[in-house]
């Protein structure tokens, strides 16, 4: 089942497009009536499957792409790589009712700039879709916490942080980068650096560049394999 569709209201900003991808009927209609109930978000398209969603994503450019993990033919992690190889400026938000370490991770190398758990409450779903539109990532505390805990500590060992991808960056840089894998938001860093957060701002865009990460949880994804900061420091 595909739906199309959308609404902006006369001389307000354009809502925040959004795609629906999940084979449930019943998942999608209750997103569906969650987010066009906010005056700043309109549902586009829905769509069952992977393909589906990566066709739909071509042909309404939505802003937002919220993506189920599992579904039958092209899952989401697939349709989350063919969609953010696509048309710049569409991002995805992955989804899950199983919210283990390996779907995040492999949601977040496939190109989505967040992961959420299907159990999230409507406000946090809401935040999390703005937050992806902003182009910030949105990942479940609890999810990245894991993610560190776990998976990244049991990546391939590298030996020193300042080999490797690390190398391109200055000792700021790098000093940005471990405040950030341990959870400090720009203002936060800027404070216990002293300086200003528009420097910070431009720090943090320089260092993603050089990494080559969309955002800061594939940031901290790399701050950890790459040995710069450990779990529990």
């Amino acid at each position: 089942m595909i739906t199309e569709g959308g609404h902006v209201a006369a001389g307000e900003a354009p809502a925040i497009r959004i795609l629906l991808v999940d084979d449930h009927a019943v998942v999608r209609t209750g997103f569906r009536m969650i987010l066009d109930a906010q005056p700043d978000m309109s549902v586009v398209g829905e769509a069952a499957e992977g393909a589906q969603a990566v066709r739909l994503s071509r042909e309404l450019r939505p802003d937002v792409v919220l993506m189920d993990v599992h579904m039958p033919g092209v899952d989401g992690v697939a349709a989350a790589r063919e969609i953010t190889d696509g048309p710049a400026g569409v991002r995805v938000l992955g989804l899950s009712t199983f919210d283990l370490d390996e779907y995040v991770v492999a949601m977040l190398r496939a190109g989505a700039s967040g992961f959420l758990p299907k159990d999230i409450s409507p406000e946090e779903l809401v935040e999390g879709v703005r937050i992806v539109h902003k182009g910030e990532s949105a990942v479940a505390p609890r999810l990245l916490t894991r993610l560190i805990g776990t998976f990244v500590r049991a990546s391939r060992p590298r030996p020193a942080p300042v080999t490797g991808e690390l190398s391109c960056l200055t000792g700021r840089e790098r000093e940005v980068l471990a405040l950030i894998a341990r959870g400090h938001a720009n203002g936060e860093i800027a404070e216990r650096l002293g300086v200003s957060p528009s420097t910070v701002k431009n720090h943090v865009t320089s260092l993603f560049a050089k990494i080559g990460a969309r955002d800061r949880a594939q940031a901290v994804i790399v701050a950890y394999e790459t040995g710069l900061v450990h779990p529990g420091s």
